[in-house]
């Protein structure tokens, strides 16, 4: 594979697990078990957020940092506009994506990416609770308590593992706060989120 297709796919992860996994939220269960998380997932329905992204790269000095807006609406549908440091958007309809960026639109079907449509159908699966399909994409592992968790995702797809290693999504009580990746080349993604509250 070619390093600019690598690029691609690797952004492309990024953006997706970025947009797929904003606004989900759990809630304290009396026994912390991955069963007992997938239940509490699956009610959410759609969510709001705010992000601060941070991305560290190792031929730079200072991480790269982007912030923006967030939406999820079940079951498929997930939105991220960044309006820092420059303005551009994401669509994921079904397995249709959009990027917009400096006033041009892009779309492409994720049926030409497989490694992104494995990593969507993994999202997927946690957003609606599905733990059979999280699982056949990802080694799973729930770790620490209620007041401070994390869930941590291992592609099983070698094509996949060579962009991505590892996805980490920590959280306390009923919010995701963090979504970490990191890359196979050693690079890494942290993003803080903040669910928008509504009235």
């Amino acid at each position: 594979m070619r390093p600019a297709e690598i690029r691609l796919r690797r952004g492309l992860l990024v953006l997706l697990g970025t947009v797929l996994l904003a606004g989900t939220s759990v809630s304290q269960a009396a026994e912390w078990q991955l069963g007992e998380l997938m239940q509490l997932l699956a009610q959410t329905k759609n969510g709001q957020a705010r992000f601060v992204e941070r991305k560290y790269i190792a031929m730079l000095d200072r991480p790269v940092e982007s912030s923006g807006e967030l939406s999820f609406t079940a079951p498929d549908r997930m939105e991220m506009r960044t309006l820092k440091p420059k303005k551009q958007a994401m669509l994921l309809d079904g397995n249709r994506l959009t990027l917009e960026q400096d006033g041009r639109q892009k779309t492409v079907s994720l049926q030409s990416y497989p490694e992104v449509a494995a990593f969507v159908e993994g999202i997927r699966g946690t957003l609606v609770g599905d733990r059979q399909a999280l699982e056949k994409v990802y080694k799973v592992h729930l770790i620490g308590t209620p007041a401070r968790w994390q869930l941590m995702l291992v592609p099983r797809d070698a094509g996949m593992g060579r962009i991505i290693s590892r996805i980490r999504i920590g959280g306390s009580q009923g919010e995701v706060t963090q979504v970490a990746y990191d890359h196979a080349d050693g690079d890494r993604s942290e993003m803080q989120i903040t669910p928008v509250t509504r009235p």
